[in-house]
């Protein structure tokens, strides 16, 4: 099979549906698909851009559907079990106020603020050469959005591996022996980038992983893939290892930032969604979590033109 190509079963498998699923989405013409000698092909990077569009197009739906509703405030891109509680704090203490999450990672997140599908856009990419997080991507991805960039907090990245951790893993070599299996993010995820630019350095190959083209789209499915033994290693936050009673080797403490355009930061749901951040109510939901470090939250790091 050529390079960057995937069989039916493949694309089965990339997308999480039924091989019967993919035919029938030949069938309508709604998925890029070529034919060689007999059967379906699809070209990963052409399957990725796919993905994109028909995400930004649901943020796009989305979007239109919110602006008939009162208090509402999309949010899109990066993924972390404490937002979930932070979006439910802020629900119990504004009950006038809505606010939808898309998973579509960070680069995704800040494509949908380019295009003003979303409000605001959860992120944490980091800058290799800088070592800079998410404000080096600003003039690629979102030139035409006067930014903010507020610190919700730092958090630990690392391996999670099953309990007692019996394969022995210790670090980014240990995913290329033999037997140990690999759950990766989204291609645009940080934590994606995160894995890449750490194997770069190592100087290893992602196709000496088994399972780096095997991918979910936030941190629990990660640790699910590990608990339910479909995988033996993946990278998501100390916080998915606690909650799943998993073993963690940290990798990194990455800074994890809400970016919005100036005009929205200082809207009625973006300063509730502040002052809750900093609030007594989110602070005790979240106090026996590990690895977390609020020392900076709510702080702006960063606005356009100053």
């Amino acid at each position: 099979m050529p390079e960057g190509m995937m069989n039916t079963k493949e694309v089965a498998r990339y997308l999480d549906i039924h091989e019967k699923r993919v035919y029938a989405l030949i069938k309508t013409k709604k998925i890029p698909a070529t034919r060689m000698t007999g059967k379906w092909l699809f070209p990963k990077s052409v399957i990725d851009d796919w993905i994109e569009r028909n995400a930004l197009s649901g943020l796009e739906q989305a979007r239109r559907k919110s602006e008939r509703i009162a208090g509402a405030l999309l949010a899109a891109g990066s993924n972390d079990p404490l937002l979930d509680i932070l979006q439910t704090c802020l629900k119990k203490a504004h009950p006038e106020l809505f606010i939808f999450s898309a998973n579509t990672g960070s680069r995704g997140g800040l494509l949908a603020l380019e295009k003003g599908f979303t409000d605001i856009a959860w992120s944490h990419l980091l800058d290799p050469e800088s070592g800079e997080y998410n404000i080096p991507y600003l003039a690629k991805w979102v030139p035409s959005v006067k930014a903010v960039v507020v610190n919700l907090f730092y958090r630990e990245m690392g391996f999670l591996l099953a309990k007692g951790n019996p394969l022995g893993i210790g670090g980014f070599e240990d995913l290329t022996r033999d037997g140990v299996r690999f759950i990766n993010r989204q291609e645009g995820s940080g934590t994606r980038l995160l894995l890449d630019h750490n194997l770069q350095k190592a100087g290893l190959r992602p196709d000496r992983i088994a399972g780096y083209e095997n991918e979910v789209f936030t941190h629990i499915e990660v640790g699910l893939s590990i608990l339910s033994g479909e995988a033996d290693a993946g990278i998501a936050t100390v916080a998915v290892s606690t909650m799943l009673g998993l073993d963690f080797i940290p990798i990194a403490r990455e800074r994890f930032d809400m970016i919005c355009d100036q005009s929205i930061f200082f809207q009625k749901g973006v300063q509730a969604l502040m002052q809750v951040l900093n609030g007594d109510l989110f602070r005790q939901r979240i106090k026996d979590l590990k690895g977390y470090d609020f020392g900076n939250a709510g702080r702006i790091l960063y606005t356009q033109g100053e």
